[in-house]
């Protein structure tokens, strides 16, 4: 291979990328040896298995692919902007809109969720850690490896540009001769195996740790969605784990699963693709649902409207939500009775979708609404998600869908599902647990106005793209002539975009502005909150809880307050805990290198690094770690200190 076909040339915003990440790259080492953090980074970051901090790095990467997808989708809006544009060609368009999918669903929207997931629930059950503290820091740097290994492909190698859902034959080896895809097929499924993992890890976890007294009907909804997102996850990625090593078997032995000959089919993959890909919506939705019932009962001052129907209406959709992929499909040839059963199930998720709404809308009736900014996206939420299900529900039609299928309205209707429905709440959810790790709330003014930008801009952005479907763009489109008319909506559509990455801006600076100036004034609930992680101190100590609260009905942190009935008794026992590792970083490291080699077929390497992957298995398999006690006096000093703090605050 030669030079300028392993590094990607021939435009400036390339050679950009490339002399950014060299400089990063440097300053990165050069700064934490000046500072002397080395030690710092090895003890409390990498080698942590702290669900807590394990959390704030999913976090901070799903923030980082962010601002990495937002760029793409900026370059998309400027390249439609105007008619006859020149500013990228069709071959970087089409990588530019596969990278925005994949980064956007499963390198930003996935770890945003799952890091909130790690922060909140052991709190929300009483739980001093995860089942497998371990597996969780393997999780962790298995999806950070498959993140890095994917976003290297733009300047090593080229993108992938078959389209986030990678049809065949278009990702074939055939049509897409570059190893783009190769990077889509090997980055996913190293991503996969740890999200995977984090559901089972989530499932034994909630199943099996909860606080004395917390019964299946008393944990908060947030737990209850966390715990059916897992059940989705725990059945729906190992058939996304099949279908990319059949893939990796087309593109890199020959066989021919995917082929339009020799006995291949090219729809199987598409099948594959989205029975994992629709429950996929739903494992980035559901967590979603369960925030937003967290903080719209916690800002309202009640307890959740219909708990019952809220459990029962999330059960329903996850079993629905393996029984609609068909609609991808409806104007690829199936009969008229596919098409109407798929159609009838696709709209029947409409209907536990809409209890949620009216839920929500109950429990603010009559409330003591505070506007906190938290709340601000919770309530813009609502309006604003009803729009992407009602444009569903026409989509849900097959016939309808016709017209529909192939056109910017689809995309619009897509963005109004997912942006609200899942942007929005991991927004709100970071605002309202923020002081929950880091003893200090974010600035409301600062989140106030972050959130303006991105609510209006938001509308402003993806609202026209409605009217240019149904006036016949169509998707994937890079240019089009002055005549259609598509000008003037594609310009006010990038105005919106460029609304939306200012709002984005003030969110980041809230955070740096919060670290320096916000007050240390926490006593461990600033928002009056209802649920049990409120019930500790802010920030969390590394046990969680000094005594296992005991719970004995659904909200029990709110009845303690206002009875004044506390939720611990006895003495402080020591409390066993988990050893940092650095094994799970090595591992992580290992397959990144590994993954790196098969996307190149350099198969040598590939195998060095295969071992040291089984390596680090065999060495967890034989290692003798029993934990560590932290001692009453320990925990006493924790406590007192963390009192003290608060009290002096």
């Amino acid at each position: 291979m030669k030079w300028d076909e392993f590094f990607v040339t021939g435009e400036p915003m390339i050679y950009a990328a490339m002399a950014s990440i060299v400089v990063v790259s440097l300053a990165i080492p050069i700064a934490l040896t000046y500072f002397k953090k080395w030690n710092w980074l090895w003890t409390n970051w990498l080698t942590t298995v702290d669900h807590k901090k394990i959390g704030v790095m999913y976090i901070l990467a799903a923030l980082l692919m962010l601002f990495r997808g937002g760029v793409d989708a900026l370059l998309m809006r400027a390249q439609t902007a105007i008619p006859d544009n020149g500013l990228l060609d069709g071959q970087h368009y089409n990588e530019i809109f596969t990278t925005h999918g994949v980064i956007m669903i499963l390198f930003m929207a996935m770890p945003f969720i799952i890091g909130l997931m790690n922060v909140v629930i052991p709190l929300q059950i009483g739980a001093r850690d995860v089942a497998f503290p371990r597996l969780n820091a393997v999780s962790f740097w298995l999806f950070f490896a498959g993140a890095m290994l994917f976003n290297i492909s733009f300047v090593i190698g080229g993108s992938p540009d078959a389209g986030w859902s990678a049809y065949f034959p278009l990702a074939s080896l055939e049509f897409s001769p570059t190893v783009g895809n190769n990077y889509y097929a090997i980055a996913l499924q190293i991503a996969g195996i740890g999200t995977l993992l984090t559901g089972i890890n989530f499932l034994v976890t909630i199943l099996k740790m909860r606080a004395p007294g917390m019964t299946l009907m008393k944990m908060p909804m947030f737990t209850w969605s966390v715990l059916i997102t897992n059940v989705i996850i725990v059945f729906a990625f190992p058939v996304l784990t099949v279908a990319l090593a059949l893939m990796t078997l087309d593109r890199q032995f020959g066989t021919q699963f995917f082929a339009m000959q020799n006995g291949g089919m090219d729809m199987l993959w598409a099948n594959l693709f989205w029975v994992w890909g629709h429950p996929e919506v739903y494992i980035v939705i559901l967590p979603a649902f369960g925030i937003y019932s967290e903080i719209i009962s916690a800002f309202a001052r009640k307890n959740l409207y219909g708990y019952k129907s809220m459990v029962v209406s999330m059960v329903a959709i996850s079993l629905l939500s393996f029984v609609v992929w068909v609609h991808h499909f409806y104007t690829m040839g199936h009969g008229v009775m596919v098409n109407s059963v798929f159609s009838i199930t696709t709209m029947a998720i409409a209907i536990p979708t809409g209890v949620k709404i009216f839920n929500w809308l109950f429990t603010l009736r009559k409330g003591k609404i505070s506007f906190t900014t938290p709340m601000m996206y919770a309530l813009a939420f609502i309006p604003i998600f009803t729009i992407g299900g009602v444009t569903g529900v026409m989509l849900a039609m097959a016939s309808a869908d016709y017209q529909y299928h192939n056109t910017m309205f689809l995309v619009a209707h897509f963005h109004y599902v997912l942006i609200p429905g899942t942007v929005f709440a991991v927004i709100a959810g970071f605002h309202f647990w923020f002081p929950k790790v880091f003893g200090f709330r974010l600035n409301e003014r600062l989140g106030k106005w972050a959130f303006w930008f991105i609510a209006v801009s938001f509308n402003v952005t993806f609202f026209p793209l409605f009217i240019l479907g149904l006036n016949g763009m169509t998707r994937r489109m890079y240019t089009y002539s002055e005549s259609t008319g598509y000008g003037a909506l594609n310009m006010l559509s990038m105005v919106g975009a460029l609304g939306l990455t200012v709002g984005f801006i003030i969110l980041v600076y809230n955070i740096y502005y919060s670290v320096r100036y916000s007050p240390r004034d926490t006593n461990g609930d600033p928002w009056d909150a209802r649920s049990l992680e409120w019930s500790t101190h802010s920030p969390v100590p590394e046990y969680n809880f000094a005594l296992i609260p005991t719970v004995d009905r659904l909200d029990a942190h709110w009845f303690s307050k206002k009875e004044g009935k506390p939720l611990t008794s006895g003495k402080y026992e020591p409390i066993h805990m988990p050893n940092n590792s650095g094994v799970p970083v090595i591992m992580g490291a290992a397959f990144f290198f590994w993954g790196f080699f098969m996307v190149f077929s350099w198969w040598i390497p590939a195998i060095v690094f295969g071992v040291v992957i089984l390596g680090t298995l065999a060495y967890r398999t034989f290692e003798k770690d029993h934990g560590h006690y932290i001692s009453v006096e320990e925990i006493e000093r924790t406590e007192n200190a963390l009192r003290g703090e608060q009290h002096e605050n």
